[in-house]
């Protein structure tokens, strides 16, 4: 009698006890992270985000975020408290924004006037802010000058950001509180002149260059010479105080090859032209029958306002608008626009507003306003 064969199987092992094995070679694992923390974690709650902004980056200082909420707090506080005491501030850009609610195409140009007789001697990125707060909240003293305020309030933020960012929470609050309070800056943020969004752009492109010297960012480098062709079209060139050294400093200080970063300013220095130039291309190739004269030139020419009374004349003291003084003529379209962005701006002020035209130098500016005494304080 032959033996049966007896078949023995190995135990099987409980796949929980199994030690976890190393994937194939090439394999990856993505895993989803849960906002808030690990996976598995709950989500933080309001309560939680709200302790977070409160308290800022964990290698921060426990002081360092208030120290900056109350510092950002009270800085608004400085420049929007009684700002409706200044009224409609520099009536010839406040004309502009007037213009620009009921005209489109005053708004893109800048003009002083719906009628679009005549623009403002400066591009437009100013006034297209204090535009945009106008159409929304009305034409008043309040929706002209808080966008003015706010544009100061963040750039005490942006400064603080970017000196924080190499020496410290303590240093970026002193660089902060320093501009808040110089006194040029309390003035000119409560102002509805350009400079307000000139300060904000050039800081805010000082902060991406910062950004970019940490990497050698392409990226963070394009967006600061962005900036910078946008603070362009707020006062010219004014804005390109800070190009060379910009340049320089990239140049000499990016942590990568030479070769690498002169590729990198080459491509700033087109992004440069491509944000400084779209709006200025526009205007010099629009047929200058159907745009507006363009304010400050002798031409009618929006190279020569670069080149001239916005540009080198603001060095050398010789632009061609000095000619006028010297030889007591103008061109006669200047004058004439001039005289109808008058006529427009005073003939429909704002409401508790009264217009005096009694001098050709207030003419000049567009239309000069005093508060009548039924005037509102706001």
């Amino acid at each position: 009698m032959r033996p049966m064969a007896t078949t023995m199987e190995p135990p099987t092992a409980d796949p929980a006890l199994l030690p976890p094995t190393a994937p194939p070679a090439g394999t990856v694992h993505l895993h989803r992270p849960t906002a808030g923390g690990p996976p598995g974690a709950a989500p933080p709650s309001g309560q939680g985000r709200l302790a977070r902004l409160w308290r800022g980056p964990d290698d921060d200082p426990s002081w360092a975020r208030p120290a900056l909420i109350v510092l950002l707090g009270a800085t608004a506080v400085l420049y929007l408290w009684g700002l409706g005491a200044s009224g409609w501030a520099n009536s010839f850009y406040s004309a502009a924004v007037q213009a620009g609610t009921h005209s489109w195409k005053a708004f893109f140009f800048g003009s002083s006037d719906s009628a679009n007789s005549i623009t403002v001697d400066k591009p437009p990125v100013s006034l297209w802010v204090m535009g945009i707060s106008a159409r929304i909240f009305g034409v008043n003293a309040w929706s002209i000058l808080v966008p003015q305020a706010l544009a100061g309030v963040a750039s005490v933020g942006l400064l603080h950001a970017a000196v924080k960012r190499w020496y410290g929470a303590a240093a970026g609050l002193i660089a902060g509180a320093v501009l808040a309070l110089t006194p040029v800056a309390t003035l000119m943020f409560r102002f509805n002149n350009p400079d307000a969004v000139l300060v904000l752009l050039l800081i805010g492109a000082a902060y991406a260059l910062l950004r970019s010297l940490e990497a050698a960012s392409t990226r963070w480098l394009l967006l600061a010479w962005s900036l910078v062709g946008t603070a362009f079209l707020t006062k010219m060139l004014q804005a390109l105080l800070v190009a060379p050294a910009f340049a320089l400093v990239y140049l000499i200080c990016a942590p990568t090859s030479f070769r690498r970063r002169f590729v990198q300013s080459v491509a700033a220095f087109v992004a440069l032209v491509v944000s400084a130039g779209w709006w200025i291309a526009i205007v010099e190739l629009w047929p200058a029958s159907s745009r507006p004269y363009i304010g400050g030139s002798q031409e009618n020419s929006i190279l020569e306002l670069v080149l001239g009374y916005n540009g080198l004349g603001r060095l050398t003291g010789d632009s061609k608008l000095q000619v006028e003084g010297k030889l007591g003529t103008r061109p006669a379209a200047w004058a004439a626009g001039e005289q109808a962005a008058t006529a427009a701006a005073c003939g429909a002020p704002p409401a508790g507003t009264a217009c005096s035209t009694t001098s050709s130098a207030r003419r000049r500016r567009g239309c000069s306003r005093r508060r009548s005494p039924s005037s509102p304080s706001g």
